[in-house]
């Protein structure tokens, strides 16, 4: 039977009667009870609280114990409907009124309101907006209007809702009536924006810890991400998780996919209908589907407890967008895991797409993405960078990001730091990150001469550092929470506490040396660029090829000689990397930051086009455990396998060379094969159990961070993800060996 009108007092006694007999629960959760307590007061009240962590119940249980109905706004029928069948099942009387409810039905539900026997109306902003409804509800007893996902309210958040803007209508009609605000992901710009655009009057703000230790963040690389997230489910038998597209095409195609491997997976996308929608969302939710893949339509406000892993297949627009996807794994406080693949592919799709969606906010969006993007590139952890953007600090490293389990080498920037800080300060903190630097390194542009910053102390302190080193040092200075961006302010950077008290010197930084891609090995000398004159060419010189015909076509629209644009050695660089990052395509000798903004992301689609970085081949592949991202040379190719006569003498005699001393090159010299190759004969010659000289390839030091990277994973994982997870210290060839040597301890 449904709640109907029980005489309850609006204390917090009664609000924890409510709370045992209708949740099931003996306490409230942190500061739950605290937010109560300022509802049932009377006061305008705005919760910020991430995704499970109970922001719900925040305004629920007040409803209940309070007299009249509790109008909730709520963005979309997915949510409202998923809130309301639980209520409804916790025996609370609620009901929802969307495009979804026929006229019939919101007939009856108006009705069951004016009768007193609803206790929670969930309404679409369009639906309480809509002619007369406004004036129906002035006729009820209104207890207090809950905006959920309130961040949908400011222009400063990810996901502005224009019609959202004339909710401050309700402080006008209703100006004694409290109104809530809630959200999961709001920054300090859209937190005090939350409150200006509804008008609250002297609101009680609660800003519950936005940190979820139990989520396990990983960022992999963009290549091969049918292969990764098959590897990962097959990995995780059984565990509900959800995939996140970009596009409603991506959705459909990637669910075939998971299908034809036998996967209970389903799409869901905005181009479906609500029926289409509602069914698979209720599939996912009683786990008659294990999978689903979705566009960011899918998920706010699910209530689902049990998703144990988020992936993103493509970048997020945002830190917000993610932080409240990646919150839907784990509500249930159990280990999840938070899986992004990155490309930079997915940078240049989401520029454009910024670009054309609101050109009004386009500089706004464009910078979150540039968060986002250092967010999935960045060298310190990951957690504390998510934690400080929405203004929390994380003191320690959270240990469980790929970051944290193997951390990057790092010195002390301290004075660094300072100089940055320093310059922010008697800039007035007024400076964009690019003025910021243009001014430690001395520069004379008009902005710098215009705003008389070449008179303060620090112009020109840090002229010993390229552009790109600071880039990457104020950046990690954001992400670590010294500074933050106003972007009211024309996104001038400001100093945080924690940033004073490192100018101060009372506080050291560790920062990470900025490193760009290895610089490929330099083509012998005379080699020259084969014409692709037949089927067989390498997939280098077909890059190759393929990279000079469209710097042709630039110098040709340019009328400049092609060389002016890159040099033949720039581009056999770039098809010997296959750079598809910024930061890779900067570390190419001859792609400097002037020639990178004009022609960088136009190459990095060629090379997008041509494959990418070849490091993506499955680990099932012929080639692979041998197979070195790092090498400079041509993308390996499946080798033919040797006639079975012939196999055992071959592989035999690099065996005996082997253990005659000579090194694996020195075997592929004298035998005229390949270095892969000889790998692969030591390779399977270990593992019929010859006895192969480990030490020659791993020290013990190595086997041991090896090993504490298989523990960390679980189980046994394949190559590619020890690969990942050692952030390629390790060839396939040497993770190969280790794995046996382990097998072989075990007795395997």
């Amino acid at each position: 039977m449904l709640f109907a009108a029980e005489p309850l007092a609006p204390t917090l006694e009664s609000a924890r009667r409510v709370l045992k007999k209708y949740y099931g629960y003996d306490t409230f959760r942190p500061m739950q009870e605290d937010i109560i307590q300022s509802i049932l007061s009377g006061r305008d009240t705005v919760v910020l609280m991430p995704t499970g962590g109970g922001k719900s119940v925040c305004f629920q249980v007040p409803a209940v114990v309070s007299e009249g109905v509790c109008v909730v706004v709520s963005p979309l029928i997915a949510l409202m409907k998923d809130q309301v069948e639980a209520l409804k099942a916790n025996g609370i009387s609620a009901e929802y009124i969307n495009s979804s409810v026929s006229q019939s039905e919101q007939n009856a539900i108006c009705s069951d309101c004016a009768n007193g026997y609803l206790k929670l109306l969930y309404v679409s902003p369009e639906k309480l907006l809509s002619q007369g409804f406004i004036q129906f509800l002035q006729r009820l007893r209104v207890s207090m209007f809950a905006i959920d996902e309130a961040h949908c309210i400011s222009s400063w958040g990810h996901d502005f809702r224009p019609e959202y803007t004339q909710l401050r209508v309700l402080r006008e009609q209703f100006p004694n009536t409290p109104i809530i605000a809630l959200t999961a992901t709001a920054d300090r710009l859209t937190q005090r924006d939350i409150q200006q655009q509804l008008r609250l009057h002297e609101p009680q703000v609660f800003l519950s810890s936005f940190d979820r230790p139990n989520l396990n963040l990983i960022v992999r690389p963009g290549q091969d991400r049918v292969g990764g997230i098959l590897d990962f489910i097959e990995r995780h038998p059984g565990e509900s998780g959800i995939v996140y597209c970009l596009s409603r095409k991506q959705c459909e195609t990637l669910t075939q996919k998971l299908q034809a491997k036998g996967l209970k997976a389903g799409f869901y996308h905005a181009g479906m209908t609500p029926n289409q929608r509602a069914a698979v969302q209720e599939g996912f939710l009683k786990d008659d589907l294990q999978v689903i893949v979705a566009t960011i339509a899918f998920g706010m406000g699910i209530d689902k407890s049990n998703v144990r892993w988020v992936m993103h297949y493509n970048l997020p627009k945002n830190i917000e967008g993610y932080y409240q996807e990646i919150g839907r794994g784990g509500r249930d406080g159990s280990p999840a895991t938070a899986v992004l693949f990155y490309s930079f592919a997915d940078v240049l799709q989401l520029r454009e797409m910024l670009t054309k969606e609101n050109p009004q906010l386009t500089q706004l969006n464009l910078t979150k993405l540039e968060r986002m993007q250092q967010f999935a590139e960045a060298a310190s952890c990951r957690r504390k960078i998510l934690l400080n953007y929405f203004g929390e600090t994380l003191t320690q490293d959270c240990g469980n990001c790929d970051i944290c389990r193997n951390p990057p080498i790092t010195f002390d920037g301290s004075l660094i730091a300072q100089k940055a800080l320093s310059a922010v300060v008697r800039m007035r903190e007024r400076a964009s990150i690019g003025l910021l630097i243009d001014v430690l390194r001395g520069m004379r542009n008009q902005a710098v001469l215009s705003g008389g910053y070449d008179q303060i102390k620090t112009y020109g302190a840090g002229a010993d550092l390229p552009y790109l080193d600071w880039y990457s040092y104020v950046h990690q200075m954001l992400n670590d929470g010294l500074l933050y961006i106003a972007y009211e302010e024309g996104y001038a950077l400001k100093i945080t506490e924690l940033g004073r008290e490192v100018l101060q010197g009372q506080r050291a930084l560790a920062l990470k040396k900025f490193q760009p891609a290895e610089k490929a090995e330099k083509p012998k000398r005379g080699r020259k660029a084969a014409a692709p004159s037949t089927v067989t060419a390498s997939p280098e010189v077909r890059l190759f090829e393929a990279l000079r015909n469209l710097r042709k076509r630039i110098a040709d629209e340019q009328n400049v000689p092609p060389y002016v644009i890159f040099t033949d050695a720039t581009l056999q660089e770039m098809a010997n990397e296959r750079p598809v990052s910024r930061v890779a395509m900067l570390g190419i000798s001859g792609v400097g930051m002037k020639k990178f903004e004009n022609f960088g992301e136009v190459f990095i689609k060629e090379i997008l086009a041509h494959g990418g970085n070849p490091a993506s081949l499955d680990d099932t592949d012929e080639l692979p455990d041998n197979f070195d991202p790092d090498d400079a040379g041509p993308a390996p190719t499946p080798r033919k396998r040797e006639p079975k006569a012939e196999a055992g003498s071959t592989m035999d005699t690099s065996f005996q060379l082997h253990r005659m001393g000579l090194s694996v090159e020195a075997i592929a010299e004298r035998r005229g094969l390949t270095v892969s190759t000889v790998q692969t004969h030591l390779t399977n010659v270990y593992a019929k159990g010859g006895a192969l000289r480990i030490a020659d390839f791993l020290t013990p030091s190595d086997l041991a961070e090896i090993q504490t990277a298989q523990a960390q994973l679980g189980g046994s994982p394949m190559l590619r993800d020890l690969f990942d997870h050692l952030r390629e210290k390790y060839d396939y060839f040497k993770l190969r060996l280790a794995s046996l040597y382990f097998k072989k301890l075990r007795g395997e």
